[in-house]
């Protein structure tokens, strides 16, 4: 039989990538394969499927046998999904004021999911007992949305990491008050390689809930998943991701992609890499005199801060977002496929914009 004739085309130059956002890499060869692996015949709809039955598997040896995952569509349906799970229409969630749940989601948890966003100005993106207690009160108080969830993000919006210990004494304070702790895991095997530790250490060992696996910046096409951790913590998950559409029919296309990810150790190359180049662009940029370097760089991301002209001129060049434009910050993403030759050059159209 000869292959269907399509019109399809390329549209880019496969060979250009950017710094902008690890959203912005392809699909992870070995995620491509797993996909067209698991394409053919026909599999149950909507869960019902061997893959999606094998991811149980995965997840258990990774979270332990507790865990269970929901496959989702995308990062917010996950935040979304997972903190409905976790909170009674009048309740609330503590988070970072620079979490991704209240800079980068369009009001979906509150518009979507029905709940408060109670935040929390932090230094370096993280979270402490301390902070929280600037949020957690008014139980009792009907005039006031009730704390009933806090909410980190590992890595954090600013590039971050929590220590296993720093997530611990987060979960035994929170639960101390009643509270439920989820982690939005977008960037969480960046994490894990760079602490070097299994996903385990700082998640389920530590307290934590349930967590929102991401997938989609680790490599895979499209796809992420809610992890429950604690089973008691959480309430008609299967129910909560149908109303949230966020129930993928062919699940199977989603699962396969973090079986492929997860199965081995493709998620911590990926993750690996990642954080080596954000290492080798940071070591090239601090020695660019005019150039401040943010925060510590623990994961994949460098923030900056440059003079505003300079910024311009290179994201003609490459390209990547401003943070915060008002103040010249900018941030830097490596993805799995950045190439050290991506950084170099990188670094030398960085010197050239400066010195002009």
């Amino acid at each position: 039989m000869n292959p269907p004739k399509t019109d399809a085309r390329r549209h880019h130059d496969p060979e250009v990538r950017g710094f902008a956002s690890d959203n912005y890499a392809g699909a992870h060869p070995e995620v491509l394969a797993a996909l067209a692996l698991a394409n053919g015949g026909h599999q149950v709809a909507y869960g019902g499927d061997e893959y999606t039955e094998n991811l149980q598997r995965v997840i258990r040896s990774h979270f332990g046998s507790g865990a269970e995952a929901f496959p989702v569509f995308n990062g917010t349906g996950a935040n979304v999904v997972a903190l409905q799970a976790v909170t009674d229409r009048w309740g609330a969630v503590i988070c970072a004021e620079s979490a991704h749940i209240n800079v980068d989601e369009g009001g979906a948890p509150e518009r979507m999911g029905g709940l408060k966003l109670l935040t929390v100005p932090t230094p370096d993106g993280k979270l402490t007992p301390d902070l929280i207690d600037r949020q957690a009160y008014g139980w009792d108080d009907e005039h006031r949305a009730m704390p009933q969830v806090v909410s980190i993000t590992q890595s954090t919006e600013l590039g971050t990491l929590y220590t296993p210990d720093e997530i611990r004494a987060i979960c035994e304070h929170a639960h101390a008050h009643g509270m439920r702790v989820h982690l939005d895991g977008s960037r969480i095997a960046n994490a894990a390689a760079s602490l070097d530790v299994p996903m385990r250490t700082f998640t389920n060992a530590v307290g934590v809930d349930l967590l929102s696996l991401g997938g989609t910046k680790n490599g895979a096409l499209f796809g992420e998943a809610v992890v429950v951790l604690n089973q008691d913590a959480v309430r008609h998950m299967r129910h909560l991701r149908k109303l949230s559409m966020q129930l993928a029919s062919k699940m199977r296309f989603v699962s396969v992609q973090l079986e492929a990810l997860l199965a081995k150790d493709l998620w911590l190359r990926n993750a690996r890499h990642g954080n080596e180049m954000a290492q080798r662009l940071a070591e090239g940029v601090r020695a660019v005199h005019g150039v401040e370097i943010l925060y510590p760089v623990q994961a994949n991301a460098v923030f900056a801060r440059l003079p505003h002209e300079v910024s311009e001129r290179l994201q003609k060049r490459f390209r990547f977002y401003f943070w915060d434009e008002a103040a010249g910050d900018v941030r830097w993403m490596c993805a799995f496929d950045t190439a050290e030759d991506d950084v170099d050059a990188f670094v030398a159209a960085l010197k050239e914009e400066m010195a002009r």
